[in-house]
């Protein structure tokens, strides 16, 4: 009975609101052998009930993530599937996303709506999803956008030890990641913003102290990064260190040290997890990725590389053209401290 009627709310948030799911519709939801069961059903439950087509695609769980996760992948069944859908939600542990089977899909069906859930579980998909008000997460993510797309200059630090300074690109929009997957395209759990700015200027010291998956997991001790126009320098720390630096070498491509995009978390029930996609979503964090560039994130092209991992470092000040905006995670701008104050009551 694990938050069995709270799954129900989710799931209907997820098909009804986020999703925007009509009868008739075809959802494809797919999972892996690592996956939690009772999120999957609940949205299958709830699609069905809409008078949608839910059809649940249950995988082996790959060895890797990204393109990594292609040699395990029945790739070919997975694309034929998801070519034939209305809407896609992934809920894979290890994750399809930048895959053959993600990058193949979305080209091949223009109408595909696809909702990015990984690693979703009962507590995360209750405190993230069904108790979220998504109407003023999504107020509040565009008006935090507004601000950091007017700046030119920012700069951020964290008490961990993060230094990090960088120009936005001009002209370059950001991804507000408020869960709404009501046209076509690649969406992402709700309670981020992501844009890649002018990756050449970004300079100064990364410090990882919530997680970097792949491959760490949760941080037990920082991993340092030094940072020169976007190319990741050296890597710092104990053992997650060195295991970081074998990681991205085994790739043996360029991309694999090159920061991928930045990202500002504002999810109102995140936590600290196992899970990326919960902490990429923790108040007050900014969140890097290394590797792999999405079409959607940088067009027209992206930047293609094997796989992608993400990091984050906590309780950040952040500054734009020198005015400060987050002190230590907290919303200091006053226009928007009423609308924060109200999410982080939920």
């Amino acid at each position: 009975m694990h938050y069995e009627y709270e799954l129900g709310k989710a799931g209907d948030t997820i098909t009804r609101e986020l999703l925007d799911l009509k009868a008739g519709e075809t959802l494809v939801i797919t999972a892996d052998t690592e996956s939690d069961p009772r999120v999957v059903n609940a949205t299958a439950r709830s699609a069905f009930s809409i008078g949608s087509k839910p059809a649940v695609i249950w995988l082996a769980s790959p060895l890797g993530v990204g393109q990594a996760a292609d040699p395990m992948l029945p790739i070919d069944t997975l694309v034929g599937a998801l070519k034939g859908a209305d809407a896609w939600v992934e809920f894979n542990n290890q994750w399809l996303i930048y895959s053959t089977v993600h990058t193949t899909a979305m080209e091949e069906n223009p109408r595909l709506r696809y909702l990015n859930l990984v690693g979703m579980n009962t507590d995360m998909m209750v405190r993230c999803v069904g108790r979220v008000n998504h109407r003023v997460l999504s107020e509040f993510l565009h008006e935090v956008t507004n601000r950091v797309m007017s700046a030119n200059h920012v700069r951020m630090t964290s008490p961990g030890g993060t230094d990090l300074e960088f120009h936005n690109y001009p002209g370059r929009a950001a991804l507000v990641r408020d869960g709404y997957a009501t046209a076509p395209g690649t969406y992402m759990m709700a309670g981020m913003i992501a844009w890649c700015p002018d990756m050449e200027s970004i300079n100064g010291t990364l410090v990882f102290d919530g997680s970097l998956i792949p491959p760490c997991g949760k941080l037990e001790r920082p991993v340092r990064l030094r940072i020169e126009n976007g190319e990741i320098i050296d890597i710092e720390g104990d053992a997650e260190a060195t295991q970081v630096a074998n990681y991205l070498d085994s790739f043996e491509h360029p991309q694999m040290k090159r920061l991928a995009h930045c990202a500002l978390g504002f999810g109102p029930g995140a936590r600290l997890s196992a899970d990326i996609v919960e902490n990429e979503r923790i108040w007050g964090c900014t969140d890097w990725g290394i590797g792999h560039i999405g079409k959607y994130l940088l067009p027209p092209d992206g930047a293609p590389a094997p796989s992608h991992s993400d990091g984050q470092s906590l309780n950040i000040s952040l500054w734009l053209d020198e005015r400060i905006f987050l002190e230590e995670g907290q919303v200091v701008d006053p226009a928007l401290g009423e609308l924060a104050a109200k999410l982080r009551k939920h």
